[in-house]
């Protein structure tokens, strides 16, 4: 029953969202993924799930991002790419030198103060904001990180983190378009396949009919044909972590699937995507724990505060420096500090869906560098070097 209930609020939730969008000036001035984020924050914060709820929102929370990335991949055009690789793969290189630089800094100013260890927190910050949580446990078990202080790292990581990414969510994308370089409007007319009978942004404004019904259908089978098989393969691939070789294997499955003219053409299958990527929304939000803190050390929080916006910071002028656009630098940002899992959310925010393949594409190369990096980082730091 509670299973039912939990399933009925976080996949109703965003129906009533959109609903809002298309009637108020305000909601839609602030747009889906934003409310989406609000709402589960509320949900979240205001105690109305029961305790045993959270199994429930945490299957409808992977269950949804599974098929949502697959289906918003769908309509990428692989060939076309080429127009935006270049300055994907910079941004993420300069996102990547931002956090070592920072990581490093800060050991060298809390080390100074007597906090113990500090190498250990900088190791986490660099695992953490080139790969995202999935590193962080590789991390610890390589620097023998105490369980006490991973898991509060952890935790103070999803508190800021959820600011963060609110604030890339609302006020970052106008900041930073008077800071760096808009997108070049002519790559993103190549990356979008044109599908005259897709609702604007890729919302539902109308119940679908029968024919817009069969191609739901037909793209949700495909998509769940690509879990399946990301699901199946991953434990057989030992490359790496089996989240991570998920995520890597649902994104390859999802373009060689693009590859097919008859779902690449289907106007559906990213309309669904980001309906699922609203319920992802919500559910993330919904998971916030604010309780947490209350018994933390204070370096800690001050540190990872510092870790994630300076990072932002310092990523953001040296793209401007090399002349990397705004829409990059943020879906590359998103990447690297909260992971590919989060590109979806972000790129439909920007309404600028040609960022889908680079944030994903970033994304898992980061996951690939981050724990060597992270390793790396901290034993350097340790040694003195």
């Amino acid at each position: 029953m509670v299973g039912a209930i939990t399933a009925i609020l976080f996949l109703g939730s965003p129906a009533v969202v959109l609903l809002l969008v298309q009637r108020n000036s305000l909601a839609r001035a602030l747009g889906p993924i934003v409310l989406c984020y609000v709402s589960g924050l509320l949900i979240g914060l205001s105690g109305l799930l029961p305790d045993n709820a959270d199994a429930a929102r945490t299957s409808i929370t992977e269950i949804s991002l599974a098929l949502a990335l697959p289906l918003l991949l769908f309509s990428v055009d692989i060939r076309a790419w080429r127009h935006v690789a270049g300055r994907a793969m910079l941004s993420m290189l300069l996102a990547v030198i931002s956090v070592v630089a920072l990581a490093s800094a800060l050991y060298v100013l809390f080390a100074t103060r007597g906090v113990e260890h500090t190498e250990q927190l900088s190791g986490m910050a660099v695992g953490m904001y080139t790969g995202g949580i999935a590193n962080l446990g590789a991390i610890k078990l390589a620097l023998d990180i105490p369980d006490a202080r991973y898991l509060l790292f952890a935790t103070v990581d999803t508190v800021i983190g959820a600011c963060y990414l609110l604030f890339v969510l609302t006020l970052a994308p106008r900041l930073f378009a008077r800071f760096l370089p808009p997108f070049p409007n002519g790559s993103k007319d190549r990356l979008i396949p044109r599908t005259g009978d897709a609702d604007k942004d890729g919302e539902f404004t109308t119940l679908p009919g029968r024919r817009a019904q069969v191609q739901m259908a037909f793209a949700l089978l495909a998509a769940g044909a690509c879990v399946g098989l990301a699901v199946g393969l991953a434990p057989l691939l030992r490359f790496a972590q089996g989240d991570i070789m998920v995520i890597v294997l649902l994104t390859s499955f999802g373009l060689l699937a693009s590859l097919i003219p008859q779902i690449r053409g289907n106007p559906q299958a990213p309309r669904l995507g980001m309906y699922l990527i609203f319920v992802f929304s919500t559910c993330v939000a919904a998971s916030l724990d604010l309780s947490a803190l209350r018994h933390m050390e204070p370096m800690i929080l001050i540190f990872i505060l510092i870790a994630t916006f300076g990072t932002l910071t310092l990523h953001a002028l040296l793209c401007r420096v090399f002349r990397v656009d705004a829409d990059t630098f943020l879906i590359t940002s998103v990447a690297a500090i909260m992971s590919p899992a989060f590109v979806p959310m972000v790129a439909r925010n920007l309404r600028n869906p040609a960022m889908l393949m680079s944030g994903m594409t970033t994304g898992i190369l980061g996951f690939a560098i981050g724990n060597y990096l992270g390793i790396s980082v901290a034993l350097l730091l340790a040694s003195g070097g």
